[in-house]
């Protein structure tokens, strides 16, 4: 990789940004506040912040929020569904569950209004079978009524359209004729699964935000053009791959949870360099915290996320889980007189108290500042100082009268509530899947993460936590990194003992065609392409399904027999050999792997020769209701040999690192710092 390169992400809080010259090796980051209005602003911004000159970057890569906070704030597109006569209301209906389990209350909202949800007579079975033709001429009355309607984006939506799609791509055909926008969306080319009310769902999904990120989208392309950029902007996608600007938009449901993936991306490239096979990764923000899990070097992948109820979005993602517990998390008492922390955000505006924006409610970031570990003159996007005092004051008039205490312990009790619920979500991506913490490290980054990682590892018995070099920005540093990436999903649904194996390996064939065209498409210099196959199988009968690696277009009947023997074995220690497998999906990934970066370029320049001399002060700082007096360091300062013990602050630009008393930290070649508690 030679040349300029930059990656952007945009989160809840926070624009981060990091500038690479592969050649100088000078690298340049920042972070801005997230213009929430138009994100494209605060973009702007961060790269103006840098002062890196448009004209001499050829790669920009650009991690969004945009479509989760349109989805999670219902700022979306008119919509409107043409599905199978007689199945209208499959999406309000969905599966057997409630907004609320106990208590008859609770309701639910669909993403496309009744009104706009419209039907036209054809049915293809499950077999794939035409058993009424499609009636085009009811399809073209309701592609005009829903015009009439003033209706954006069409979402078309035919009953086994996974099974045969021809009905659902004539109907395409004639809605592209007819439709006053581009915006139409056939279900089958998003997903080729079967359930219909989830596949239905992720169509609407993508027809909803499609407009949006398109909007988005264009003018950020535009303003980088405008200011010398001559290449196609690359945007993240959910599943940690990356994909041009000129096409992301039309699988605008793939970039849901696109920043999450940025992170997630970032550590496993880190952790491949460094030589680490297993890592949970932590990232802290100002908003929420996400949680995922790399083995291997790969991260952990799902195709079934729920992002609230009714909205289960069915396209491969990295699998991440998100929880409200960011810096800017908010502490209260609640009704039933407990502290309580998040997961309201303070957000950017007015953000934390000590931001001086306004904000009066204890957050966690304040928390921190309380106990000495931060420091209130190197906290980022300041408006007007608060001081010190003026926090303790609102702290014990907020929450310290209803429990009789002092301000340093209303902060240390607010630490402990947002860390057993962090740690929680730790467990969700380990323990409740089988893995046991102790085996794998910590990666934490994030603004925040690395002020609670040592917290977490010690609440979680994990060894060994591992702070990159910038960790504020490694979402951005993720953009960087990230390959292109496109998935391909078909359902096959059909027990082994009665398996076309012909029929399976042309599928997989196809799909592997498929995903070489969309590189193609991507117009992105790609040094080689890696092709990813897995199955989604499950025993006759049973509903839960279980995803197991295959070789790929040669697979055979006993290959997939085999594998699914030993993932079901090593997940629940049993043998079944009377019951009879089924294929369910077929799955292919097709990545287009960019060239490296050399993440040693992230090593600060400044170091210094001995520890003391990277010593920029002392300040007593309270662990566990004790006060120590702890050496501040700068990171860029560090020796490259390190060895020693903490308690030990250390700061640089994008986070603060706390490492707690009788902890070792030590460095690697490329710059992360190792602390073994």
């Amino acid at each position: 990789m030679t040349g300029r390169v930059i990656g952007v992400d945009v989160g809840g809080t926070f624009t981060d940004l990091i500038s690479v010259d592969t050649e100088t090796r000078e690298v340049s980051v920042t972070k801005v506040p997230t213009t929430l209005d138009n994100q494209a602003f605060g973009v702007i911004n961060a790269i103006e912040n840098v002062g890196t000159k448009l004209s001499e970057v050829f790669a920009i890569n650009h991690g969004t929020t945009t479509t989760t906070n349109a989805l999670l704030e219902r700022k979306i597109a008119k919509v409107g569904l043409i599905t199978t006569k007689g199945f209208r209301d499959v999406l309000e209906l969905g599966r057997r569950t409630r907004p609320q389990p106990y208590g008859l209350k609770g309701q639910f909202k669909p993403l496309i209004s009744r009104e706009y949800r419209l039907e036209v007579p054809e049915r293809i079975d499950a077999d794939g079978q035409v058993v009424i033709p499609l009636d085009e001429a009811a399809l073209r009355a309701a592609i005009k009524q829903l015009i009439d309607q003033d209706v954006e984006s069409l979402v078309l939506h035919f009953l086994h359209s996974y099974k045969n799609r021809s009905h659902e791509a004539r109907a395409l055909e004639i809605a592209r004729e007819m439709w006053p926008n581009r915006f139409v969306t056939a279900g089958h080319e998003i997903l080729s699964e079967y359930r219909e009310y989830e596949r239905g769902t992720t169509a609407a999904i993508n027809g909803a935000i499609r407009p949006v990120l398109d909007r988005y989208i264009n003018r950020l392309q535009d303003e980088l053009t405008n200011q010398g950029f001559a290449h196609d902007l690359l945007v993240m996608q959910g599943n940690g791959g990356s994909v041009s600007s000129r096409i992301v938009a039309e699988s605008a449901v793939n970039t849901v949870m696109s920043g999450p993936a940025s992170g997630v991306m970032a550590a496993a490239a880190t952790c491949r360099a460094a030589g680490i096979d297993k890592v949970i990764t932590y990232d802290m923000g100002g908003t929420s915290s996400d949680v995922g899990l790399v083995q291997d070097g790969v991260p952990q992948v799902t195709a079934e996320l729920d992002l609230e109820y009714g909205m289960p979005i069915h396209v491969p993602m990295v699998d991440v889980h998100t929880i409200g517990a960011g810096g800017g998390s908010i502490a209260f008492v609640n009704a039933a007189g407990m502290l309580q922390v998040g997961p309201e955000s303070a957000g950017a505006t007015p953000g934390p108290i000590c931001y001086g924006r306004g904000g009066r409610r204890p957050t966690i970031t304040d928390a921190n500042l309380v106990l000495g570990r931060l420091d209130a003159e190197k906290l980022l996007s300041v408006d007007s100082p608060v001081s010190l005092q003026e926090v303790k004051d609102l702290f014990v008039s907020e929450i310290g009268v209803h429990f009789n205490m002092n301000a340093e312990e209303v902060a240390t009790a607010i630490l402990q509530v947002a860390n057993n619920k962090m740690a929680g979500a730790i467990r969700m991506v380990s323990l409740s899947r089988g893995h046991d913490p102790r085996d794998f490290a910590l990666f934490a980054f994030g603004g925040a993460g690395p002020l609670h990682g040592v917290a977490l590892a010690k609440e979680l018995s994990i060894p060994r936590v591992v702070m990159p070099a910038r960790p504020g920005i490694t979402n951005a540093l993720g953009c960087v990194v990230s390959d292109l990436r496109h998935d391909f999903v078909n359902t096959v649904n059909t027990p082994l003992a009665s398996l076309d194996i012909d029929q399976v390996q042309k599928i997989i064939r196809q799909q592997i065609e498929d995903g070489k065209k969309m590189i193609e498409r991507d117009r992105v210099k790609t040094e080689e392409l890696v092709f990813l196959f897995t199955a989604d199988m499950q025993f006759q009968g049973q509903s839960h399904m279980l995803s197991v690696e295959i070789s790929g277009p040669d697979v055979t009947l006993e290959e997939l027999q085999k594998r699914f023997d030993e993932v079901y074995w090593a997940r629940f220690a049993v043998e079944l050999p009377e019951i009879k497998a089924v294929l369910v999906n077929l799955h292919t990934a097709v990545i287009g792997r960019r060239e490296s970066l050399d993440l040693a370029v992230l090593v600060g320049s400044d170091q210094k020769k001995t520890l003391g001399e990277a010593e920029r002060t002392r300040r007593p700082v309270m662990f566990d209701g004790t006060l120590f007096d702890t050496p501040v360091y700068q990171r860029d300062a560090l020796p490259s040999q390190l060895d020693f013990a903490g308690p030990a602050i250390i700061e640089q630009l994008d986070t603060t690192i706390i490492v707690e008393p009788g902890c070792k930290v030590t460095a690697d070649p490329i710059g992360n710092l190792i602390v073994e508690v």
